[in-house]
């Protein structure tokens, strides 16, 4: 059986997030070790707590981390987990793991954080088959990826729009992908992406 690490940053509820990935066929251990994290068959970043959090969590591992992303261990980002894949975010100083090229950036609206379901427009990643060219997904976020521009056609999967602001919603980079959204909170559709990943760390 697939066994998935998924990283607790040591802020929020990571339940059902775990039963997500565990209803796609795999075992999670939820763990703090990097040392483990990095041994098992893929690893998950999840999306709870804060930026600032996340960097104290990655400590001095992020150039470690990369090289792992690098030498092709699946990895998934979920909102906070997708944005640590990035160098840096406005939210809080500290450097991230910095796979991915870009920036993470506050969110160009009066109102936020966004906080409920909005259109997610698709591509033929593997992880999105069988969503259809479009779905709702559940956003809980301040924050949004911009790739950089020369990056951009290669790295985005899926775009969203809140209250005029277009932004990546899902991203991939050989076999790391990050979801701005929160596929354990989207219904059936996000716990299909969920399915799909764990398919795909099998091949």
């Amino acid at each position: 059986m697939t066994h998935v690490a998924l990283f607790d940053y040591g802020a929020g509820n990571l339940h059902s997030l775990k039963k997500g990935i565990e209803a796609g066929g795999a075992r999670v251990t939820v763990t703090t070790n990097w040392d483990e994290a990095l041994d098992r068959d893929a690893l998950v970043l999840p999306g709870v707590g804060s930026f600032g959090a996340a960097v104290q969590g990655l400590g001095e591992q992020g150039p470690r981390v990369r090289r792992a992303l690098e030498d092709g261990l699946p990895c998934l980002g979920i909102c906070l987990g997708m944005q640590l894949l990035f160098p840096s975010s406005e939210e809080a100083e500290g450097a991230g793991i910095g796979f991915l090229p870009g920036r993470v950036r506050r969110l160009r609206a009066r109102t936020v954080p966004q906080i409920g379901w909005n259109d997610v427009v698709t591509s033929s990643d593997p992880l999105l088959e069988g969503v259809g060219d479009a779905l709702t997904a559940y956003y809980a976020n301040s924050f949004v990826c911009d790739v950089e521009s020369d990056q951009e056609a290669h790295v985005v999967e899926a775009r969203s729009e809140y209250k005029g602001d277009e932004f990546a919603a899902a991203v991939r980079k050989g076999r790391t992908w990050g979801f701005q959204f929160h596929p354990e909170k989207s219904s059936l559709p996000g716990l299909r992406i969920l399915s799909n990943f764990i398919l795909e760390v099998n091949t």
